[in-house]
């Protein structure tokens, strides 16, 4: 393992005063395969008060005393260092009532979640891999240390960390792993939401995101019960050739590694089922269902803890993810002028997903008229066209020299903007203010 010069001072520090040290979990597992871990954690014989002593010279944080954990702070950087231990009793269901310090390197790595995360290693000696990890990470598998019905017990959390690993890593998870996971879903409910969101965004982030959803749809139902419905949902109707989990599902697999537009195209369709409607010809419609998708989508990142930009971002693309520019410049400026052209080419790449996932009826008109879009969006920005109102060559002032007052201002600015998007008025101050001065009094009050 490539161990950075700061890993060395912990390691080296703890070896000079008598004391083993391993580094432990995902900094392991990452370097095995060949990726550059983020964070380091460590394990050791010592207990808290000599990782205080030993590294006396550091800034030390009692972050878990009782449950070994003392954070050294080195140049800045923070590593948890963690004595060997043995948890009791979960009976909240997220920490153990009480631990046990030990000087079994292996009794500490037992009580961890998965195999993949169960190897210890330290320069002296190399890999401590009792639960077979390091095999694991090599065939591909997603595996609990011990009784998997025991590992969930203790922390339901894990069930969502073994459906995250396996769609970031592209992992299947091992077969009694996957039966306590489907079993014990159910006590996901007890988690408290914002610590699901992590899990959640790691989950849709995955590149094997779609196999995940296919096989553990349940669980994800039971943190977020609004997309059930979509399982049942068929869409009878010329464009489309799966129902609308599996829809969803397609539409993942064509979705850039950006968490806006991930998350958006997770929940585009999530409205459908509650306005699906069949006309006499036994074709399916689901009008106005954006617009139920990103009500339901805000209520869901709201209960997750997203932040308020998040939310309404993420919100802004479920809203238009159905639009499809038909009148050209027009359309393009106008929802530029209310999402921005960052979102705009996020929307963008909400839509491709959309189509790519769709039958192939009219897909290649679809996809052409994205592809113009795309250009006329960008000619657009290029040009300086004016499609906000900070790009208005009206401003409020001018206004409130002829007279207007109160809403009427920003009214009128409005109706001014739409009319130059729309192409029915230059942007220019002298035909601006012809156009303020001879609108209705009841178009803008």
């Amino acid at each position: 393992m490539n161990i950075p010069p700061k890993c060395k001072i912990i390691f080296e520090t703890l070896k000079i005063n008598g004391f083993e040290c391993f580094a432990v979990g995902g900094c392991v597992r990452d370097s095995i395969m060949g990726q550059s871990p983020h964070d380091w954690d460590f394990t050791t014989n010592a207990l808290p008060d000599d990782i205080c002593r030993c590294f006396s010279q550091y800034t030390t944080i009692d972050i878990g005393r009782d449950f070994g954990t003392i954070c050294v702070v080195i140049d800045s950087d923070p590593f948890e260092i963690t004595t060997y231990r043995c948890d009791g009793v979960y009976s909240d269901s997220r920490h153990p009532d009480n631990v046990t310090f030990t000087r079994n390197l292996t009794d500490d790595l037992a009580r961890r979640d998965f195999t993949i995360n169960s190897i210890a290693y330290s320069p002296d000696i190399g890999f401590v891999d009792p639960y077979g990890g390091i095999k694991d990470i090599t065939e591909g598998i997603i595996k609990c240390t011990g009784i998997p019905s025991e590992r969930f017990s203790e922390d339901a959390l894990r069930i969502l960390r073994a459906v995250r690993f396996s769609a970031r890593f592209g992992f299947k998870i091992e077969g009694d792993t996957a039966s306590a996971i489907h079993n014990l879903k159910d006590n996901l409910k007890a988690v408290h939401p914002q610590r699901i969101r992590k899990e959640l965004t790691g989950l849709l982030m995955g590149e094997d995101v779609s196999s995940v959803l296919s096989e553990f749809r349940d669980v994800l139902a039971v943190i977020i019960p609004e997309i059930e419905p979509m399982f049942r949902t068929q869409q009878n109707n010329p464009h489309h050739s799966y129902d609308v989990w599996n829809h969803t599902i397609k539409a993942l697999e064509n979705t850039p590694f950006d968490e806006l537009v991930r998350f958006a195209v997770f929940f585009h369709d999530i409205g459908k089922p509650s306005v699906k409607s069949t006309d006499s010809k036994g074709i399916d419609h689901f009008l106005k269902h954006q617009i139920i998708s990103a009500r339901l989508t805000a209520g869901i990142l709201r209960r997750f803890g997203f932040s308020n930009k998040f939310i309404n971002d993420v919100c802004l693309l479920v809203k238009y993810h159905d639009e499809r520019f038909r009148n050209g410049e027009s359309d393009i400026k106008s929802v530029l002028s209310i999402i921005g052209e960052d979102l705009f080419f996020k929307l963008m790449d909400v839509t491709y997903a959309d189509v790519s996932a769709q039958s192939d009826y009219q897909r290649e008109y679809k996809l052409n008229l994205l592809s113009k879009t795309r250009k006329q969006a960008k000619a657009i920005i290029a040009r300086g066209d004016c499609y906000t109102l900070s790009t208005l060559a009206v401003k409020g002032t001018d206004l409130i020299k002829m007279g207007f007052k109160g809403k009427a201002i920003s009214n009128t600015l409005n109706v001014l903007l739409s009319l130059v998007i729309k192409g029915k008025a230059e942007n220019t101050k002298e035909s601006l203010l012809f156009y303020a001065n001879t609108l209705p009094r009841e178009q803008v009050d």
